[in-house]
């Protein structure tokens, strides 16, 4: 019996439903850095690519555009598919897939060929994401804000660290060594595989009895109407998010003239900063309530954002920090306020919320880089600076009980 069935088998199995089973958290959170990790090698890797086939910022945006599109289009359709039919070792298949992206990514010699690579890697990740985050929500024991707080820990440390390594491994040598990426891939596997064994096994003890399920004391208008406000704030949220991790390490070099390694590091203490600040989300959502955890980091944020575009190298650095840790707060309450809300359709709502993220940070990518082309990089921060104030909408979210 492998360790992650053996820690959940208790002789009175409703301890299980009960109970926090960090192991599991923190196993599928370490997935979670592994394929995000893979994810940003994308965005990290485009100052190289962009030099490489001269491309344009239109182009990196459509290249934005069908890496998260392929990721955001599958998400609730999977998510729906195993509401119904649980595939404990589907997220094995998402890791096949997002390797095939990166060798592709590494060998790539034409703009045609990287968008198929980043395809891939989008698949891989609309395969990942619904089941992840349903294993995160099973493992909670309760604690939901905590568990999907320590799942988005794991997917933006990948995201900070992928463009660290990229900058180490990569810029100084070729385009080609993207493939040494495998290695985490691999690891990646392994992990998921453990996971899946305790998937497994919780679905087979959940076929013994029934789970109880709450339902929030809305009417269906109200549901709905919720659902609506949280997917513009997630569309608030990504597309000022899509602007920071496709295009500040240009922003730095244009304005205060950075090397292209400077710059990632600059961005790599931005994503840093957002891992923390998701890590806090979740918790203080528990204690002080989701929708002002949502208004908080999205509304929040504005202050800062509308400063950024004016302030020197320094305060750049520091402004950065300080929105991503406000603002990476927002996602795990909003994605489990959207949980609570229609906890029959777990997969589903984890789909698409993923999915619409996705969707609006390859969209907003792609009409930036446009705007960019036609204006310049600067131009975009000053308009995307207004993004925030779009939070001040979380203000008619109904107060759900607080767990």
């Amino acid at each position: 019996m492998n360790f992650f069935a053996a820690n959940t088998l208790k002789a009175d199995n409703t301890v299980q439903a009960q109970q926090t089973v960090y192991p599991i958290l923190f196993s599928i959170a370490f997935a979670h850095l592994i394929n995000d990790l893979l994810q940003a090698v994308i965005p990290a890797a485009y100052p190289i690519l962009k030099e490489n086939y001269n491309l344009t910022f239109t182009q990196i945006g459509l290249i934005t555009l069908a890496y998260q599109l392929a990721g955001s289009l599958l998400q609730p359709l999977v998510g729906l598919y195993t509401d119904k039919k649980p595939k404990p070792f589907s997220q094995i298949f998402g890791m096949i897939f997002t390797s095939l992206g990166i060798v592709s990514l590494a060998y790539a010699s034409s703009f045609s060929m990287i968008i198929v690579s980043v395809i891939l890697v989008g698949i891989g990740s609309s395969i990942f994401h619904p089941e992840a985050s349903r294993i995160s929500f099973l493992a909670s024991g309760g604690k939901r804000g905590l568990a999907q707080s320590i799942f988005q820990l794991g997917g933006n440390v990948g995201t900070a660290i992928g463009p660290l390594l990229v900058a180490l491994i990569v810029v100084p040598n070729s385009q080609q060594y993207i493939i040494w990426f495998l290695a985490a891939s691999v690891v990646g596997l392994f992990v998921l595989r453990q996971i899946a064994f305790w998937y497994q096994n919780h679905l087979s003890l959940g076929r013994t009895k029934k789970a109880i399920i709450e339902l929030p004391n809305l009417s269906q208008s109200k549901i709905v109407i919720s659902v609506i406000i949280l997917l513009v704030l997630i569309f608030s949220k990504f597309v000022y998010m899509s602007s920071m991790s496709s295009y500040f390490t240009f922003y730095l070099m244009e304005k205060f003239n950075l090397s292209v390694q400077d710059a990632q590091f600059h961005l790599v203490l931005f994503l840093a900063s957002c891992a923390v600040g998701t890590l806090i989300g979740g918790p203080l959502g528990d204690k002080f309530g989701r929708k002002y955890v949502i208004w908080f980091s999205v509304l929040g944020a504005a202050p800062f954002t509308l400063l950024l575009p004016f302030v020197d190298l320094f305060w750049t650095g520091v402004l950065s920090v300080v929105i991503g840790l406000i603002i990476s707060s927002a996602f795990p309450a909003i994605l489990v306020y959207a949980q609570e809300l229609l906890p029959k359709k777990l997969g589903m709502v984890s789909g698409l919320f993923y999915g619409f993220a996705f969707g609006m940070g390859g969209l907003g990518s792609a009409l930036l880089g446009n705007l960019a082309d036609h204006t310049s990089i600067t131009y975009v921060y000053y308009l995307c600076a207004y993004l925030p104030l779009i939070g001040i909408i979380a203000f008619f979210l109904p107060n759900l009980k607080k767990r």
